[in-house]
């Protein structure tokens, strides 16, 4: 197999056994990243040192060799590295280097990997489409005139694109699988408070985590179980008996109907394999979110930016002046001014949020499910341009509540959320399916996710991967 088309297991046992050498490899991916540089995945790189270290582990025993030894990993550039800048991509950090790793990162290093590079995202993650004014829009490899989502959308291109095996984003409300849908990789939101949370630039500290990609979902629980400190093992899950709700009322309506064709495709190979599909009402889940999400966010976006930049000896009004992208500092400007979130607001939300668990709880426990489907996303990457409003159905739409309508309420309760690539629509564009489980449920997620990826055609590469 060609070395850009290893994953990131396949990538260790054959590096491992010596049937590819680390620098081989390592220039392979360098080479695949300077020829599909105009996706603009990358905010900083040290290719220099990549070759380097490449070099060194070729002249140690394999026995010596730690797990993902010589394997690099793109991290988001809103998670701390000190090699490498944390700009989160907005102008006043560009250069901005942190004294320390998040914990996070200390760990895929300690596993032995290697940092590919930081990615690119839309700026400040406040936002769906990664059209970073500062940084440049970050392209699809599926179609380069259109988005890549965000807001970790340069690490999506990067697996994408065959750049890296996998790679750390953060997700907030949809930032990993959206993106991941977007570009058709796997992506991964673990249960909040699941990973280690220090060294990122948060923007809601309570809903805010790590989130991992790959081009499979066992790559993905390999780096969970890393993250995790949790070895459990994953033995095949079959689909027979395995029970999915699907919320067709609300998650699938309004959805492009090319994007509906393919899930129910594949809802219907599932169950010819076994699978129940179990209908579900969930206006009440609807109910309780409607009044969560955003609130917390932006109540706790005012206090943890500001404590992340007082390391950098940086105040609020330089990190202000320095915002490039208009729908970013519309956001902020917002807070700032008689618009902003009050605590009463938040603790109303947080509230709501309670209940809004409870809910998920309980259609998981009636029900008896593995996991909630439905559509990733209602729409197909969307062309590059404006970030404000986005056509579906014939109709204009608030772009980023459109993005992320289906992911955030998983999000808001804090749930485990896995998005799988499951076809291409007639324009060749990715759909993602997204399995929601209930809270604390990773591992078995996991093995759902796999389960249903086994029986499903693979992804194609990207046309000029």
């Amino acid at each position: 197999m060609l070395p850009l088309e290893l994953t990131l297991m396949e990538a260790a046992a054959t590096l491992r056994t010596r049937q590819l050498g680390h620098l081989e490899y390592v220039q392979a991916l360098l080479s695949q990243t300077d020829r599909l540089s105009p996706l603009n995945a990358w905010i900083s790189r040290d290719p220099e040192q990549l070759i380097a270290q490449a070099k060194a582990l070729d002249q140690v025993r394999p026995e010596d060799q730690k797990t993902l030894a010589g394997i690099p990993i793109a991290i988001k550039d809103n998670i701390d590295t000190s090699d490498l800048p944390t700009s989160g991509g907005t102008r006043s950090l560009l250069d901005a280097r942190p004294k320390r790793n998040a914990p996070v990162v200390d760990v895929l290093l300690q596993a032995g990997a290697l940092i590919a590079g930081k990615t690119n995202l839309h700026e400040l993650a406040l936002g769906g489409t990664n059209q970073n004014a500062v940084t440049g829009a970050c392209r699809n490899p599926w179609n380069p005139s259109r988005i890549s989502g965000g807001s970790s959308g340069g690490s999506a291109v990067a697996v994408a694109a065959r750049m890296v095996p996998a790679a750390l984003g953060t997700d907030t409300g949809a930032s990993v699988r959206l993106p991941a849908a977007l570009c058709g990789v796997v992506g991964l939101r673990p249960t909040t408070g699941r990973y280690p949370s220090g060294g990122i630039l948060h923007l809601s500290p309570s809903k805010d985590t790590v989130g991992l990609m790959a081009r499979s979902v066992a790559d993905v629980a390999w780096l969970d179980g890393l993250l995790a400190h949790d070895h459990s093992e994953l033995p095949h899950l079959s689909l027979k008996g395995m029970r999915l709700g699907l919320p067709r009322a609300d998650f699938f309506k309004g959805a492009d109907p090319e994007v509906l064709a393919v899930i129910e495709q594949s809802l219907q190979a599932l169950t010819q394999q076994g699978v129940a599909c179990v209908p579900l009402d969930v206006q009440e889940l609807n109910l309780h979110n409607e009044a969560t999400g955003s609130t917390l966010v932006m109540f706790e976006m005012m206090r943890s930016l500001p404590a992340y930049l007082s390391q950098h000896n940086m105040p609020m009004d330089a990190l202000l002046a320095g915002i490039g992208s208009p729908d970013v500092a519309r956001l902020l400007s917002r807070q700032l001014g008689a618009e902003r979130v009050t605590s009463a607001a938040y603790a109303a939300a947080r509230t709501r949020r309670q209940k809004l668990q409870d809910v998920y709880a309980r259609h998981f426990a009636d029900h008896r499910l593995d996991a909630l489907a439905f559509p990733t996303c209602p729409m197909t990457a969307p062309p590059i341009g404006q970030d404000d409003m986005v056509v579906l159905l014939g109709q204009q739409m608030p772009m980023f509540q459109t993005l992320i309508r289906n992911t955030d309420p998983g999000s808001n309760a804090g749930l485990p959320g896995i998005s799988i690539p499951v076809g291409l629509t007639a324009a060749g564009l990715p759909v993602g399916l997204e399995l929601d489980g209930a809270c604390g449920s990773d591992r078995h997620l996991l093995r759902v996710a796999a389960a249903i990826e086994r029986a499903l055609p693979p992804m194609p590469r990207p046309p000029g991967v």
